[in-house]
Order: C-alpha cells, then structure tokens, then sequence
C-alpha cells in the first residue's frame, strides 16, 4: 500500500530557504547545497561574507518547540564543557530556533571530517573518551520534554504501525505477528531490569555517519535524536564484526570511556535488546515518511517483497542474539 499526501516540505523552495536565512540576519550570496537529509532538510548556504552556514529546517509535526529547545540547550551545554558537539548559532537575545513561513529552523556553523574508522581500535579509545564526556554532562539533569527510549515508544509503536498501514505484505503478516510477539516476550525479560534512574541524556544516534573525525578529534553532529536512554545506546552502535572483533573494540571503548564516567557492566545485557528496537523502529520510520518523495528516492529497495523478507530473517537472528551470553568486559 502506498501512502501519499502532500509532503510537509513541499513549499520549502530555494528562495524560501534564503529568505529565512537572511530573515535571521545573515545576508547570503544566495549559493545553496542539500546536505544529505532525510528526516529534516538541511542545506549549507553561502554568505556574503565569511564561511558558509549550515540551514536545518526541522520536518513539520514531528517535534515541539520545547523538545527543539531541549536539544539545542543540550549540545550548547556539552560544547560549554568544551566537548566537540555542533550547537546551533544564538542571536544576540539567545536565541536559537526560529520561524519562517511555518517551519522552524537552526542555523549551525559549518564542520569538516569524515567518518571515523571504527575497526581502529586506537580511535574507539578517542571516541569512547568523548563519549564518557559526553554522558558525565548527560547524567547531571534530565530532559523533561525529550522522548524516553521504551519497548513500547520504539518496537510496539513501530510493529503495530506496519500492520495497521498494511505495509507487511499478505503472505507475511502471520508469521510477523508471531515472531514479533516472541520477540516482544523476550525484550521484555531482557530489559526487565533497565531502571528509570540507569536514564541519562543521550545522544541517541550515535553511529559513524553522525561523526566527524578531524585532527585525531571526534566531533558530535545532528543531536535530533537525543533521548533518555542507558549510557550503552550511545556504545554498541559502535561496535561491529565478529564476537571476537566486538569484544576487543569494547574492551577500548570501554577504557576510554571509564576515564570520565562510571560503566554499568550489567548494562551490557541490554545490547541486543537495543539492537532489536532500532532495527523495528528503522522500518517504521521509512514506511511512515514514505510519502515524502524523497524518501522512495533514497531508499529505493524500501517496502519491496525482499526488504520484508530480510527483515523477518534479521529479526529472527535477533531472537537467537537475545538467548547469548552478552559480550564481557574482560
């Protein structure tokens, strides 16, 4: 099934873009880029004078102002303790989100780098220091507007909009239902012990594509996604390969990371629970945008009779992931 309505960027044209830039008092030479975007649109844009800025539009009804001002309080609060994170630009009365021809926007300084190499073990030690940081700042308040990661929030949510969508095809559905409550049952056992108080602010998003590597430096960027959640969902995004491979990069992340902030071993159960969340929550954040035409766009293999077929098969190997022994901190 198909869902398209009109998309809520669709008057956001080029000229609109501009004039909401020059509107927040920065006169632009009117030279435009489309940053790689899907959930806002974000666009470098040239200045009449000094080095360009970074445009994000935040995508209609997705976020309130509050939680806007949440993530934006939080990464100026993390680059005040001199962690390298992207904050939005402030006028001159603070000010850091505003508004154009409804749609809310941020204007950001512009960062270089690129990905870090994950299977670069020395990296993961510079990474999992910044993470440690990043977290002792995180476990000092608590968001009071921004999301909670939950079962509920990122795997019922997300399961129960795919089949009431009809976004799973027929011949599927029965078997997704049931794996997808024996998968529900095992999540619930095995976040059974997760606390309100094991919260922090997070940043919530945390793999390589949201992290510039500069001068042996790891720099944060695109905190929409920050979120209450355990210290680990920053950490086992960055882990990859074999038992034996994710084994050695956490014992690093984990070194670097105990130099700012205390580990919970325990946590380390939670893992492939987590993993089972965001791989739900993935798919039905791409069958919920899909009327956005830049969605079938990028993700042209969404939504086809293979793409449920390797879900299905991927959410199967996580119920045989969530019977393991979890990695240890040797």
């Amino acid at each position: 099934m198909q869902h398209h309505s009109e998309h809520p960027y669709e008057r956001l044209t080029p000229d609109c873009v501009i004039d909401a830039v020059e509107a927040a008092g920065y006169p632009c030479d009117a030279r435009l880029l489309a940053l790689n975007s899907y959930e806002n649109r974000v666009y470098q844009v040239g200045m009449e004078e000094g080095p360009p800025l970074v445009a994000k539009f935040y995508r209609p009804g997705r976020w309130s102002d509050e939680q806007i001002l949440e993530e934006h309080a939080f990464s100026l609060e993390l680059r005040a303790a001199d962690i390298s994170v992207v904050a939005p630009l402030q006028s001159a009365s603070g000010e850091s989100l505003h508004q154009h021809e409804g749609f809310r926007f941020a204007l950001f300084p512009r960062r270089g780098g690129h990905p870090p190499e994950l299977d670069n073990l020395d990296n993961l030690l510079v990474l999992g220091r910044t993470i440690g940081r990043m977290h002792r700042v995180g476990a000092a308040a608590a968001f009071r507007t921004r999301p909670h990661l939950t079962i509920d929030s990122h795997f019922v949510s997300s399961r129960d909009y795919l089949l009431a969508e009809g976004f799973i095809p027929r011949e599927l559905i029965a078997a997704y239902e049931s794996l997808t409550d024996d998968l529900l049952t095992r999540l619930r056992a095995a976040l059974a012990n997760l606390e309100e108080s094991d919260c922090i602010r997070v940043h919530g998003d945390c793999h390589a594509g949201n992290i510039l590597w500069r001068d042996e430096t790891a720099h944060f960027v695109d905190l929409d996604d920050c979120c209450m959640a355990p210290a680990i969902q920053d950490l086992w995004m960055c882990l990859n390969g074999d038992r034996q491979e994710r084994q050695l990069q956490l014992a690093e992340l984990i070194e670097g990371y105990s130099d700012f902030a205390d580990f919970a071993p325990r946590e380390l159960r939670w893992v492939e629970a987590l993993r089972t969340l965001r791989i739900v929550n993935y798919a039905a954040w791409l069958a919920r945008r899909w009327g956005d035409p830049a969605f079938p766009k990028a993700f042209p293999w969404f939504n086809s009779e293979r793409f449920w077929g390797d879900h299905i098969l991927q959410l199967r190997e996580q119920m045989f992931a969530l019977e393991e022994e979890p990695l240890q901190l040797l």
